[in-house]
C-alpha cells in the first residue's frame, strides 16, 4: 500500500492536523497568520512536531499555497517480541511484521498484547495499547 496524501491550503491548517514538512509526517501545534502586506499575500507560519521522532519543524507558506496532508490510518497489531528499545509487531490483518521503537508514553507492554500503531513510509509508531 502506497503512502497516501491529499492537498489542502496552508491557511486551513489547525492545531492537531497532520501535514507533510520535507517529507516527514508532522502534527500541527500552532498556526500564526499574518495580514497581507502592500505587495504580498497573507502568510501562514506553522509550528509542528514529527509524530515519529518528536522533532520540531517549521513551515512558512502563503495561506493560499498548497500543502500535503498525509493520510496515516491507525492499524491494529499484536506484539511478537520486545527486544531492548525495539518492539516487533505483527499487523492483525496483513500479518506483516514491523519493528517499532519503544514509545515512552505507552508502558507495560508485553508479548501477545494488542496495540494501535501508525505507519507512514518506513516510520512506525505504537500509539496505544488496545
Amino acid at each position: 500500500m502506497a503512502d497516501e496524501k491529499k492537498f489542502d491550503q496552508a491557511g486551513s491548517l489547525k492545531p492537531g492536523h497532520l501535514v507533510l514538512i520535507d517529507g516527514e509526517v508532522c502534527q500541527v501545534k500552532s498556526v500564526e497568520k499574518s495580514k497581507p502586506g502592500k505587495h504580498g499575500a497573507a502568510k501562514a507560519r506553522v509550528t509542528a512536531f514529527n509524530i515519529f521522532t518528536g522533532q520540531k519543524r517549521g513551515l512558512l507558506k502563503g495561506t493560499d499555497a498548497e500543502v500535503e496532508i498525509p493520510i496515516v490510518p491507525k492499524e491494529i497489531a499484536q506484539i511478537v517480541a520486545i527486544m531492548g528499545d525495539t518492539i516487533q509487531i505483527m499487523d492483525t490483518t496483513s500479518y506483516e511484521t514491523l519493528d517499532a521503537p519503544k514509545n515512552e508514553e505507552v508502558t507495560g507492554l508485553k508479548s501477545g498484547d494488542l496495540v494501535e500503531y501508525q505507519k507512514y513510509g518506513t516510520s512506525v509508531k505504537i500509539v496505544r495499547r488496545r
